[in-house]
């Protein structure tokens, strides 16, 4: 077990001190004034939590066949300097963090047979991102719900294209292009990036952790060609491509999101 630090780091939702729930030291020489941009993240703005894992030393004159040691966790600084988030500390937020909040879901199946599996990510991940962000007007979950259920139907192993692994995959459906953009902190992004691979995107915390950054980033695009701020309903037609398609294809992209949305909304009520 690794050691237990006294780092405040309290979650919203758990009356547990965080130094017993969470056992991440930071590295030595941390700036005192750098606080974790959110509650559940136990490290400094411009790092990221390493969870305990093996490591394998090369060989060495005093270990000739190398050695297997056990890595504690800790923080490591991100080569950006910026907030990055990577696979295994998504999943730990997740699971630390996501049980009993109080803005939950209405658990309403949307007629699929997973359709209220993931209601606890898609609450976590849009408090989550709400409360880093700061939108003037707050993501809506059912809305992300109701975005899972038009693109993948609640298939979090869903490939758009088979014979094509850069395709949209996932909850949410990220193509390996917008993976990218996520975690290229010489793009469009200028912070707040999430550092995953292609398989990373197929666990669910994971893809709707980058489904929900990647529509506040669609907002802020719709924001800019409107000349206006952007509706979150304006956002997701940016999301699905239904701002630059023909009328009638905008029509079929939204259409099935829109009636999802509102029996979300009506179950909610």
């Amino acid at each position: 077990m690794p050691k237990k630090n006294t780092q405040p780091n309290a979650s919203r939702n758990s009356k547990t001190p965080a130094h017993k729930k969470r056992s991440v030291k930071p590295n030595s020489g941390t700036t005192p004034s750098l606080v974790p941009v959110h509650p559940w993240r136990a490290c400094p703005y411009g790092q990221h939590t390493v969870i305990t894992h093996a490591e394998n030393i090369p060989p060495s004159r005093s270990h000739p066949k190398g050695v297997v040691t056990t890595r504690h966790q800790h923080c490591a600084r991100n080569p950006s300097g910026k907030d990055q988030l990577y696979a295994e500390e998504i999943q730990e937020i997740s699971a630390q963090n996501f049980s009993g909040l109080k803005n939950r879901l209405c658990p309403i199946s949307l007629g699929f047979s997973n359709g209220d599996k993931y209601d606890d990510l898609i609450a976590g991940w849009v408090q989550y991102w709400n409360e880093v962000l700061k939108p003037a007007v707050p993501l809506e979950p059912n809305l992300i719900k109701a975005l899972i259920a038009s693109e993948a139907r609640f298939n979090p192993n869903l490939l758009f294209n088979k014979k094509d692994s850069n395709s949209a995959r996932g909850l949410t459906q990220i193509t390996n292009s917008t993976r990218k953009i996520l975690g290229n902190a010489k793009g469009e992004l200028k912070d707040h990036f999430i550092t995953v691979n292609k398989t990373d995107l197929n666990d669910p915390s994971v893809n709707i952790c980058a489904g929900v950054r990647w529509l506040f980033q669609k907002k802020k695009l719709a924001s800019i060609h409107l000349v206006r701020p952007a509706t979150w309903l304006e956002a997701v037609q940016e999301y699905k491509g239904a701002s630059i398609a023909t009328k009638a294809r905008a029509k079929v992209l939204m259409n099935r999101f829109e009636k999802f949305y509102e029996d979300c909304r009506k179950c909610a009520k």
